[in-house]
């Protein structure tokens, strides 16, 4: 026991909880992508670069955030800042990390109200929207290549079985267009039981052990209204698994077909809003309550999604951390692993496919690959920055 408080404490001591927060605050303001990228960003940052999570943990973190409800890259970071800190990690990782976004959602909400639309957006879109496609698929490279195996024969030759998941989530997804958690439990559940059965199995046994500007709604809200968005979003932030992607079409059936609180155009806008914004892309749910409800709307909201976010990865963290260190688990989680980054990969074919709409859009897609390549020192922001300018140019004046 003493021996095991040495080593947590030495862990802390690679970083401190403030260091740890900024980070996510950091991440939350300017980390653009969606999902994919974001998850990205936190292992080329948190794992390779400052060397503060391992990569055992990253994976657990990974996993347990694809197996729970909720947004994939909020849980992810939740899960990270428990890994040394327990719940104040978690909760000061998860609001620093989600706070940036919401607050540039309420001000272009109230814009939004203000001037009656964002159409200027759509345009900006266009070239935001394909660099995004660049940065999520190198992403995807750097993940594969952690997770399943490098891109070489005697590698891929020696774990063709996660690469065989890897393949079979990838087509899924990009069919179906949603992430089944109930495909990444059996694969998960098939490579444990080649690689390492448990030995429960082995033996036969089948026990289991403010002040603001007026006119922009800021104040506006009606109490019935505030119940029923805590309800609906609670129910999306409870029981929709995967990344922004899986819950977008969730709250379109509901915010325009079911409660009529959106028009078509406005819910397109909303994920518009989502999309030009850093941090998770589920943060769209606080511009949808700020245009049904203003502010309390679009707390209410925001709440109703990430709460139970929270609660799903705070409550098994840590016995998903002990148990993962038993290699039955360590297999299951490796097959999970290579199902999880193979549907990120089917997420991005399916997103590639609405941003993806002509040549101008490929070549930007084309260019920020190349440019996040060979210009070392190019962040993404900036990418994010050229691209909005580009798109905005070409739709507006060719």
């Amino acid at each position: 026991m003493v021996s095991q408080n040495i080593e947590l404490e030495n862990q802390r001591s690679i970083y401190s909880l403030l260091a740890l927060t900024k980070y996510f605050l950091k991440l939350g303001t300017l980390g653009f992508g969606g999902p994919v990228a974001l998850i990205g960003y936190m292992h080329r940052d948190l794992v390779e670069d400052r060397q503060w999570i391992s990569e055992d943990e990253y994976r657990e973190g990974l996993a347990l955030a694809q197996l729970a409800p909720g947004p994939l890259a909020a849980q992810l970071g939740i899960y990270l800042g428990y890994v040394h800190y327990g719940v104040w990690g978690a909760t000061l990782s998860g609001l620093a990390f989600v706070l940036p976004s919401f607050i540039m959602v309420v001000l272009l909400g109230m814009a939004y109200k203000l001037y009656g639309g964002l159409p200027w957006m759509q345009s900006v879109f266009y070239g935001v929207g394909s660099a995004v496609i660049g940065i999520i698929s190198l992403s995807c490279y750097k993940l594969t290549v952690k997770s399943v195996s490098k891109l070489e024969i005697e590698a891929i030759k020696s774990r063709w079985m996660l690469w065989l998941f890897f393949v079979i989530m990838a087509i899924v997804t990009a069919i179906t267009q949603r992430e089944e958690v109930w495909l990444f439990l059996i694969l998960g559940f098939i490579y444990m039981i080649v690689k390492a059965p448990p030995k429960w199995l082995r033996r036969k046994d089948t026990s289991l052990s403010i002040i603001l500007l007026a006119g922009t709604g800021f104040w506006q809200y009606e109490p019935g209204e505030l119940v029923k968005l805590g309800l609906f979003f609670a129910e999306a932030g409870a029981f929709v698994f995967g990344s922004g992607l899986a819950i977008i079409p969730f709250l379109q059936a509901g915010v325009v077909n079911e409660m009529g609180w959106l028009n078509e155009q406005q819910f397109l806008d909303s994920v518009a809003v989502a999309m030009i914004t850093p941090g998770p892309v589920v943060i769209t749910v606080g511009f949808i309550g700020f245009l049904v409800s203003g502010f309390a709307g679009a707390v209410v909201a925001a709440l109703g999604v990430f709460l139970p976010c929270f609660v799903f990865t705070v409550l098994p963290a840590p016995y998903f951390k002990k148990i993962s260190k038993n290699t039955s688990i360590k297999a299951f989680v490796d097959g999970i692993s290579s199902a999880v980054v193979g549907a990120l990969v089917g997420s991005v074919f399916v997103i590639a496919t609405r941003s993806i709409v002509d040549t101008a859009s490929a070549a930007i897609a084309i260019v920020t690959i190349l440019a996040l390549i060979y210009i070392k020192k190019l962040q993404e922001p900036y990418i994010i920055l050229i691209a909005a300018i580009l798109g905005f140019f070409i739709k507006t004046y060719l």
